[in-house]
């Protein structure tokens, strides 16, 4: 293949552009601007059509018509006329029968109308059916006809630069709306890329159209050529071809037994290179006009391409993400997901429902081998990933703190957790609040402490399901209160103590229960601490964390933050 190129980028020399020019057939403006325009007169008498053709004949293509259906014939073999002169009286079809056929076909011609009547009826009618631009009465004045027809062929140019100018830019915009609308349809980058080349090789009435992606659709493999063939056959050997230059250009090159013209631009987005478009005619060539509107079109592609890239970039992240969030919910569920023994006298629920894939909400049930269990809510400040670090470092500290050999006071745990987490938590602005309690079965006692969680309850249970009246009231553990984690360097308070009775119940709740959004009368309502235990009266058959759960989130109330609950009931 050979090929020679004309560049028509901004740093275009005046002899590439006339090059350009040269090998480019005229448009439409450039015949109209530049070359004589045509003339036609019509009229019955001879002499007149003899006086006017000698009058214009150096300056406009004349053509003459001696009757209305000649003048026709004549249009329909030589096409449109800048100017029309045409008597008024002539037999069989009068000028304002025959200019007024004229109008449909060629709206932008300049109508003269020639009368040797001064009847105001015939003038007005000539002027409104035949769009008349001006009347002229015989005799008339050489010099003042020429005035009026160079008058006429001046406001012709006008008109058809401005029909020019305006169709120009209908096209473009169709151009635009159509290009906008098809690649609209998928932001999928492959599929985008598919509907540029498809998109512009049809509008640019192109034979071949190869787009060359900087990027390749499936990361990992070296980008592959995107083709158009009008007729629908492979072009694999242009596919193969590189795109000489990054700028805007024309050139020729042979294909097999024809010879191309390529119309390409390299696609750039703020410096950043897209890949590179080529569009292929086997006959016929681009003129000036067209190659700026491809230029003006290679821009909205670029953006095309660049948003369905960053939509592609995105939704590989996404998926990648989401992926590493199905992972971390599922370490975090196993975390959650403990498993403890049977204890004789005591029965325990604890359920954690997350408002994301992952949260900061967390529960701990732990048995200390001497006997002791301890029970612990917590709630990381925030949603999310960096919720749920901090989560999973809390759980992990906190088992360690239990563990030890002696059964620690909650107070003391409380303070080395603080002492552990303070820096992190503190230079990521983020705090925890957690309640934790510690039951010997063996005297029901409790002794708990509490980082600026919200109250656990106690209750009788069994008065509940009995349905005394009138009916039980909580006990809220306000003892043990102070700070969240994270707030002071040192964490201090004195534990609380109470002794559970048989048929009572400790209910240990995040604010994910509290605040939850009810609707009571229609109205979406907050739950509280009060509309906990006006759930929890309703327990009559039998506490389940399930079912309360299931009440808080029914389809009319959206979950907006991690739940989590935890229970301990003490049997008769």
């Amino acid at each position: 293949m050979g090929g020679y190129l004309y560049k028509v980028g901004p740093d275009m020399s005046q002899k590439d552009m006339s090059q350009v020019s040269n090998n480019s057939p005229q448009d439409d403006m450039s015949s109209i601007t530049h070359e004589r325009l045509k003339l036609l007169v019509v009229d019955d008498e001879l002499d007149n059509l003899e006086l006017l053709y000698r009058t214009f004949r150096r300056h406009y293509q004349v053509y003459r018509a001696s009757g209305g259906q000649e003048a026709l014939n004549c249009l329909a073999e030589h096409g449109e006329m800048a100017v029309i002169i045409s008597d008024q009286r002539m037999p069989k079809m009068n000028g304002t029968e025959f200019l007024s056929l004229t109008t449909k076909d060629y709206p932008d011609t300049i109508r003269i109308v020639l009368t040797g009547y001064t009847d105001v009826e015939d003038l007005v009618d000539a002027i409104n059916s035949g769009q008349v631009f001006k009347y002229i009465t015989k005799p008339w004045k050489p010099n003042e006809l020429r005035q009026v027809i160079d008058q006429a062929a001046a406001t012709y140019r006008v008109v058809k630069q401005r029909t020019y100018a305006l169709s120009q830019l209908l096209q473009k915009e169709s151009l635009y709306n159509s290009i906008t609308t098809t690649i609209r349809g998928s932001l999928d980058y492959g599929h985008t890329l598919q509907t540029v080349v498809d998109a512009l090789g049809a509008a640019f009435n192109a034979d071949y159209a190869v787009l060359y992606p900087a990027d390749a659709i499936e990361p990992g493999h070296r980008p592959q050529p995107v083709t158009y063939s009008k007729t629908g056959e492979p072009i694999a050997e242009l596919a193969n071809l590189e795109v000489p230059y990054q700028e805007l250009g024309l050139d020729k090159l042979t294909h097999g037994n024809a010879v191309l013209t390529r119309l390409a631009s390299g696609l750039t987005y703020q410096g950043t290179p897209l890949g590179a478009l080529a569009l292929y005619q086997i006959t016929g060539e681009w003129n000036k006009n067209t190659i700026a509107l491809f230029d003006s079109i290679a821009e909205q592609v670029v953006m095309a391409i660049f948003q369905a890239k960053l939509h592609h970039q995105i939704q590989r992240q996404t998926e990648q993400m989401q992926a590493e969030l199905t992972v971390a919910r599922q370490i975090q569920q196993n975390l959650l997901h403990q498993v403890w023994p049977s204890f004789p006298g005591v029965k325990i629920q604890a359920k954690c429902q997350a408002a994301n894939a992952v949260g900061g909400d967390f529960y701990e049930v732990f048995v200390h081998p001497h006997g002791d269990i301890w029970l612990a809510v917590g709630d990381v400040s925030g949603k999310g990933v960096p919720a749920a670090l901090f989560m999973a470092s809390a759980i992990s500290l906190l088992r360690r703190e239990l563990s030890a050999s002696q059964s620690p006071n909650p107070e003391a745990v409380m303070a080395n957790l603080n002492q552990t987490l303070n820096a992190d938590l503190v230079n990521s602005a983020y705090m925890i609040t957690m309640v934790l309690v510690r039951y010997t079965p063996t005297s029901k006692e409790l002794v708990y402490a509490n980082a600026g969680h919200i109250y656990p309850l106690v209750w009788s249970q069994t008065s509940v399901m009995q349905g005394t009246d009138p009916p039980p009231q909580p006990t809220y553990l306000k003892d043990g209160n102070s700070v969240p984690l994270g707030i002071l360097p040192r964490w201090r308070a004195q534990a609380g103590r109470l002794v559970l009775n048989q048929g009572d119940a400790l209910m240990l709740a995040s604010d994910g229960i509290t605040e939850a959004t009810i609707t009571v009368d229609g109205q979406p309502t907050m739950l509280k601490q009060t509309g906990l235990w006006q759930l929890l009266l309703n327990q009559t058959s039998g506490l389940d964390l399930d079912h309360l759960l299931a009440q808080l989130n029914t389809a009319g109330n959206e979950q907006h933050d991690d739940q989590t609950i935890l229970s301990l009931e003490v049997a008769l």
